[in-house]
């Protein structure tokens, strides 16, 4: 007995779920969630220590570093420019990564649609 599901699309649409569990689909997943979940969690470890510092370590967030510039500043204007960096990187690994396979799926699908 075959899985409906893989066998072909609903009458007058495309079979979505068949493509959510194609292969080029879940190669697009696993290349973003490699790229995205480090990311994610380097960067939350970086803010919790920021935080923590910030609540736990005043002394050494008031450390001066040049006039009247701290660590605690240096490390909080470190948070933006972090963000920045991450979107910036995420764009462009999107753009040469994950962009063409999903230009490759879409166009695939976009086929179908009219072929059927």
């Amino acid at each position: 007995m075959s899985d409906s599901r893989t066998d072909a699309a609903p009458p007058g649409g495309i079979d979505y779920i068949a493509v959510e569990q194609s292969p080029r689909f879940l190669e697009l997943k696993k290349r973003q969630r490699s790229f995205v979940f480090p990311l994610a969690v380097a960067f939350l470890v970086w803010y919790f220590a920021f935080v923590l510092l910030s609540s736990f370590a005043p002394e050494f967030m008031a450390t001066p570093v040049w006039g009247l510039v701290n660590v605690g500043l240096l490390m909080g204007l470190g948070q933006f420019v972090t963000t920045f960096a991450i979107t910036m990187g995420y764009v462009a690994y999107a753009n040469r990564t994950l962009d063409p396979i999903s230009k490759e799926i879409r166009d695939e699908l976009e086929t179908r649609e009219h072929t059927a």
